[in-house]
């Protein structure tokens, strides 16, 4: 990261999600599909840090890896911005700490792009409610709005991105873990085979088990309809699923197209000890393939409770 003369002016936290359930409808006649989700916001957060300069617009990251040029969601979020309210002299200087892997399901360029509108928007002084910081945020990706809803739980229709926030107090406890392989959402529907989801009730049953607290309940009715074809490119999914499930995990899914894969656990406790058995049988070579590993990472991570209604 360059050196600044300054702290920042703004630091921001771009949370992950997970999709608790993933339900694909039937294909829109705009060529996308039509979804229904069910987000929940967790801990694990990049961090977008902002700092006034004239005019130009310039993006820093901790990852060397990450392209920092236009196509990267932070600078097409402050482009947007910039033209959608006339300011040609608006300006920041952006750097951006990356902790949420790439291509995983998580959704961290989204949330970045959020945490973008959210952050110029007070660094520019721009009068902009929700509801307008929603609609630019269709244009730059379907998981945006979920972001700048800042909701811990949501359900997520149309492309996913009309929002409708669910009050609870609800924390859940999960291992997250992230294998080597990056799945490129795009590709996942354009290539992929996946089977539409009939209508059914599971996602009411699971919105009524948000409302009642109950994880059990939530756990029972995981689903992801893109699962199985993430399955079919990441082999090691299917074996993931199998050790969260032997390791007591209440329930375990694919989140978003993967290849991130969590299980609900009965309590913090316990999710740190099934983070600290599947670190362990990494470093014997179980979770390793012809020696090399084939994981990103296994988190700890919890619901966002600083996004909990008051």
């Amino acid at each position: 990261m360059p050196e600044q003369a300054q702290l920042p002016a703004l630091r921001l936290t771009a949370p992950a999600k997970l999709n608790l359930y993933l339900a694909v409808r039937h294909k829109r006649s705009d060529g996308y599909h039509e979804l229904d989700t069910l987000f929940e916001c967790i801990d694990l957060a990049d961090e977008l840090s902002l700092w006034p300069q004239p005019d130009t617009l310039e993006l820093t990251c901790s990852d060397p890896d990450l392209s920092c040029d236009g196509s990267n969601l932070v600078l097409k979020a402050a482009q947007l911005l910039k033209e959608t309210f006339s300011l040609p002299q608006a300006g920041a200087r952006m750097h951006l700490t990356k902790r949420i892997p790439v291509a995983a399901g998580l959704g961290g360029g989204s949330s970045d792009a959020a945490a973008t509108l959210l952050g110029l928007t007070q660094l520019w002084n721009i009068k902009a409610d929700k509801e307008l910081l929603i609609r630019l945020g269709q244009q730059l990706g379907a998981d945006v709005p979920f972001f700048i809803e800042q909701a811990a739980f949501a359900r997520g229709q149309g492309r996913g991105d009309v929002i409708n926030r669910l009050k609870s107090s609800l924390t859940l406890h999960q291992v997250l873990v992230v294998p080597t392989i990056e799945l490129r959402t795009g590709s996942i529907f354009a290539q992929g085979q996946i089977p539409l989801t009939e209508e059914n009730s599971s996602i009411s049953m699971l919105i009524q088990a948000i409302d009642n607290g109950s994880v059990s309940e939530l756990a029972e009715g995981l689903y992801n309809a893109l699962q199985p074809e993430a399955i079919r490119r990441c082999p090691t999914i299917r074996t993931l699923l199998g050790r969260l499930s032997d390791l007591g995990c209440l329930g375990c899914c694919v989140s978003g197209s993967g290849p991130s894969v969590f299980g609900i656990c009965q309590d913090l406790q316990h999710a740190q000890q099934v983070q600290e058995q599947l670190q362990n049988e990494l470093q014997g070579d179980v979770l390793t393939a012809q020696g090399t590993s084939y994981l990103r990472g296994i988190y700890v991570v919890s619901t966002d409770i600083h996004q909990h209604e008051p």
